[in-house]
């Protein structure tokens, strides 16, 4: 029998892209979409609109379309939750659980919930952070990874739940827009560069963080979600990493492909979150257990991004 998977979140960042390449792995009528309300532009494929608070209504979405497995991408990012913390617990926590309790009884047989760098606190080691040390988070959004971390090892080792997550870097990617995370500036930048040649970065030139290009992104989810489950030695999250940089030298590679373009810096509240956070990541362990290994460098990433960029944009305008 094949399976049945529902994306939760499925309009954000992550799960604009990832619903595609499930759908074109696993068949469009075997990938339910779902999200508080439908996209203005649906594809193809089954949508059904989802509170993952409301554990009644996640009962009968599962059921009515004897769903299997679930990707939990439904959350509030780390500057947008710092905005409306009690909100944010709550979205991010519960979520998770009703989810949890899914598998806790069966009714699904394999779950994946993604963590995130945001885990790691200011007393944490910033250069190749080890899988595990000391976490300390300093934000809503990094308290509640770390909380669902436990949550999903709990589920593992008490229920024998079949959890998987990584500890997702920044993600950049153009088929979507920034989700309010502070790494988004990432994003933002190109679009940016393409449009009037000119950002204004609100982390400082200097502020090196591990990033990651969607593509990688995606396929890590895919190839941890595949494994065997003898391989999946880490029920909380996996160390996951691709690129680190700052935004002087994002900025320096996009301007060797616009060359007057012109970055400037006005640090704001994001700053804080950016400099409790790791520079690089050391993420040996999936490596060893499941095979990771990452495919893009910078310049690889800018050269996509740039070009795929210029031909929406180019596109939109002819529309």
């Amino acid at each position: 029998m094949k399976d049945k998977i529902l994306v939760i979140g499925s309009s954000g960042q992550i799960g604009t892209e990832l619903v595609e390449t499930l759908r074109s792995q696993y068949g469009v009528s075997n990938v339910v979409a779902s999200d508080l309300k439908a996209p203005e532009t649906p594809g193809d494929g089954p949508f059904e609109a989802l509170d993952v608070t409301d554990n009644q209504r996640l009962l009968a979405v599962v059921k009515k379309h004897g769903v299997t497995q679930v990707y939990l991408l439904a959350a509030l990012l780390s500057a947008t939750a710092e905005k409306n913390p009690l909100f944010a617990w709550n979205l991010n926590m519960a979520g998770l659980l009703n989810v949890l309790e899914l598998g806790r009884e069966k009714l699904i047989s394999r779950i994946y919930w993604p963590s995130s760098i945001a885990v790691f606190g200011p007393n944490t080691p910033s250069d190749l952070t080890p899988q595990f040390t000391i976490m300390e988070p300093s934000t809503v959004y990094g308290i509640s990874k770390q909380a669902g971390e436990r949550w999903c090892e709990y589920y593992f080792q008490k229920y024998g739940v079949d959890v998987r997550s990584l500890r997702y870097p920044g993600l950049v990617g153009w088929k979507s827009a920034p989700g309010g995370g502070t790494t988004d500036y990432a994003v933002h930048i190109f679009h940016e560069a393409l449009k009037s040649k000119t950002y204004e970065c609100f982390l400082s030139a200097d502020t090196a963080l591990p990033m990651m290009y969607m593509p990688d992104a995606l396929r890590a989810t895919l190839e941890l979600m595949q494994a065997d489950p003898a391989k999946v030695k880490i029920r909380s999250s996996y160390n996951l990493a691709g690129i680190s940089f700052s935004p002087k030298e994002i900025a320096a590679e996009i301007k060797k492909h616009i060359p007057d373009f012109m970055m400037t810096y006005k640090p704001d509240y994001r700053q804080q979150i950016a400099d409790t956070w790791p520079h690089s990541i050391d993420d040996s362990h999936s490596r060893q257990d499941w095979g990771w290994n990452p495919a893009y460098s910078l310049d690889k990433m800018t050269r996509e991004m740039l070009t795929n960029l210029d031909k929406v944009m180019k596109n939109s305008c002819n529309l």
